[in-house]
């Protein structure tokens, strides 16, 4: 294994053909630089230099080795220099993955604040449950997930709200309720429901049954969707009714209609977090450059 050094020696040598110049440049002596392009032909097997009292000529190997030894070097300094621009977190990829956002303006505005103050870095996205989320940050393979509340122990993330959403009730255009500003969750008991799976988003799930519970009674599931676009969709076309972030209205889905809870008993259940999650055990610059510009715009 040659030693980046003796590459750097043995590049100044070739370029002043002269051993006491090339070790000015080096700030060393003359006898240790010449043993060094020794021991570095002794490496090779080849002799680098025709070497006479007058002369330092390259011979053929070290021709070749010059060219080579330019392109090594150059992308060893450039990926030291990447290196730091990484650390420094003005350069790198990111992976974030998410829940469906089209509905929150201030993440877009986020990533284009982002983009204008770090364009070097690559964003590539993942749309993915909370649960998929916090296995691929688990995994190490996304460095940010933009999740409800898991509803389980995660030691290994660290997990930040970003924004709370109040939640609403969704109704068909054409359902009696729809006619009242607000509706009170005890008059839905009868009613049958549109939520997404628990196995997707464990935290959201069981705080809306609890929400349901605290107004006395189990809520009837007659469908379950993996995205709330999709159970948006089914209470659209009279599948039953849904509980939902308020944030979705801004979809304008037709034949919906959303309205505000009456003030429950349980308020503390009665809007859902918007949260900013990372890998704790993993150190990144650049991911929290990414979690601070989020914090100042979502």
């Amino acid at each position: 294994m040659i030693e980046t050094r003796l590459l750097r020696q043995f590049v100044v040598v070739a370029e002043e053909l002269h051993f006491s110049r090339a070790a000015e440049r080096l700030h060393m002596a003359q006898p240790p630089l010449s043993q060094a392009i020794r021991r570095l032909e002794e490496q090779i097997g080849y002799p680098l230099f025709v070497r006479d009292k007058r002369t330092v000529e390259l011979t053929s190997a070290g021709l070749a080795l010059l060219g080579k030894a330019h392109e090594l070097l150059g992308a060893l300094d450039e990926s030291v220099a990447y290196t730091r621009r990484v650390a420094q977190g003005i350069e790198g990829h990111l992976v974030v993955a998410m829940i469906s956002l089209s509905h929150y303006p201030g993440f877009w505005r986020a990533l284009s604040a982002f983009r204008t103050q770090i364009p070097a870095v690559e964003l590539s996205f993942i749309e993915a449950t909370t649960k998929e989320q916090v296995e691929l940050l688990e995994s190490g393979e996304a460095d940010v997930g933009m999740m409800r509340c898991p509803g389980t122990t995660t030691p290994s993330l660290t997990i930040e709200r970003l924004l709370l959403d109040p939640i609403q009730v969704v109704l068909p255009a054409a359902h009696p309720l729809a006619a009242n500003t607000a509706v009170r969750l005890e008059d839905m008991s009868n009613e049958s429901f549109v939520m997404s799976a628990r196995a997707l988003g464990q935290g959201f799930h069981d705080q809306l049954l609890a929400l349901c519970k605290g107004a006395g009674f189990s809520p009837r599931i007659v469908q379950q969707a993996r995205q709330i676009q999709t159970v948006l969709g089914l209470v659209a076309a009279g599948y039953g009714v849904a509980l939902v972030p308020a944030s979705f209205e801004r979809l304008g889905l037709q034949d919906v209609v959303f309205r505000p809870l009456q003030h429950s008993a349980l308020e503390e259940l009665t809007s859902v977090a918007l949260n900013v999650a990372s890998n704790n055990s993993v150190v990144s610059p650049l991911r929290d450059v990414f979690i601070e510009t989020l914090r100042r715009h979502v």
